[in-house]
């Protein structure tokens, strides 16, 4: 949970460090971000293959223990091309933690239980993260360079200390080589299908992360302290509903329900935030703190269907092959999502709000179908599909 802690404080000043201390653009912002996710998205499938072969515990202690320098090392970025390259490998060590993560779940953890553990370590971190969110809301008030420096260090300390307690968490055996090749997955039309229409939809975390701050800087009379309570509300939400938006979820068909479900509400937050769009202090704090009411619900509600979904699709022996090959997705959203998303919504105000919300609502709707077919598929009943 130390590390939950540093990412809730670094969550909420994020973007604004990027544009007031580095002094990047929007724009600029936006293309680092997209630029990072797509050098992650190459790097997905064999760093997943590389927690299968090695263990996942070891990947994800030597992942976090790199993200401390990288991290501390934003301190010295002067400009959009030192900043780039930070935050591509930044990128690259998170991910490689990221899916030997859930490669450890999938070998420590029952298949039946998989799901519900997942909901009960995002609840647990997530409040972390809100007492994260908290020391960022104080940060962002003080609005100082020293307290942004501050911010970084801290961040970077939270890996390191995290990194270092991960080599005490339980085994998990490498799979043999003869299990499978690395590239495996690619044979897999079905998984592949659900990653990318996933992964479009989980960009709705960009929201909170990129789009809202710069919105409550540029588009509202709201302070910017704002994007810090909007990070806390979402997170103390997490923290009370996850576990139990993670009930129902036991098959694929439950779960791609649960993800439509989820994009439903995103899109109805997307609607709130565009009432927001140049509202006066009072209004765009109340609305503003609603949106954020309507995402969390959608968030959790999204995130308990994927996480069904990528392990019900996924054979147990490349767990961390398909689990970084399913966080590609959320990186092909990422390339292009921020920089999209900021144009949207900063040079159209309500009508890019709209715009997402129909986008949303679409992504969603199709998820049952798309899971439906992959089942069908893994059942036997379309002979195309090879796993190895």
């Amino acid at each position: 949970m130390v590390m939950s802690l540093g990412q809730g404080l670094w969550m909420a000043i994020n973007a604004i460090y990027a544009v007031t201390v580095v002094h990047l653009t929007p724009g600029q912002l936006g293309v680092s971000v997209s630029v990072a996710a797509a050098i992650v998205l190459v790097c997905s499938i064999p760093l997943g293959h590389l927690a299968d072969r090695t263990g996942p515990r070891t990947v994800q202690m030597w992942s976090f223990l790199a993200s401390a320098p990288l991290t501390a090392a934003l301190l010295f970025v002067s400009g959009f091309w030192t900043y780039l390259v930070v935050v591509s490998a930044q990128a690259i060590a998170y991910r490689a933690g990221r899916s030997a993560r859930k490669a450890m779940i999938a070998g420590l953890i029952l298949p039946a239980d998989r799901v519900s553990v997942l909901a009960y370590v995002r609840a647990a971190s997530n409040v972390s993260v809100s007492i994260g969110a908290c020391l960022a809301g104080l940060v962002l008030a003080a609005g100082s360079r020293l307290g942004y420096q501050g911010a970084v260090l801290f961040t970077a300390v939270a890996f390191l200390l995290t990194g270092a307690l991960t080599a005490r968490e339980p085994r998990v055996p490498p799979v043999p080589a003869t299990a499978g090749s690395a590239l495996a997955v690619l044979r897999d039309g079905p998984f592949l299908t659900f990653t990318i229409l996933d992964g479009l939809l989980t960009t709705h975390a960009l929201l909170l992360d990129v789009v809202l701050p710069l919105w409550v800087l540029r588009r509202t009379d709201a302070p910017r302290w704002m994007s810090a309570i909007i990070l806390v509300v979402n997170t103390v939400l997490v923290v009370g509903t996850q576990t139990k938006a993670a009930r129902g979820t036991d098959t694929p068909a439950a779960a791609a329900r649960a993800s439509l479900q989820g994009a439903g509400c995103v899109a109805v937050a997307c609607v709130v935030f565009a009432m927001s769009d140049e509202a006066a202090l009072v209004p765009a704090c109340l609305l503003l703190v609603s949106g954020a009411l309507a995402h969390a619900l959608g968030e959790v509600r999204q995130a308990a269907g994927s996480w069904a979904i990528a392990f019900d699709l996924a054979p147990d022996h490349a767990q961390g092959q398909y689990q970084g090959t399913h966080a590609m997705g959320a990186d092909l959203g990422k390339m292009f999502a921020p920089a999209v998303f900021t144009w949207l919504v900063l040079e159209h105000g309500a009508l890019g709000w709209i715009v997402l919300a129909v986008g949303f609502a679409a992504l969603g709707t199709a998820m049952p179908a798309v899971v439906s077919r992959g089942v069908r598929m893994r059942s036997g009943s379309d002979p195309v599909i090879s796993t190895g």
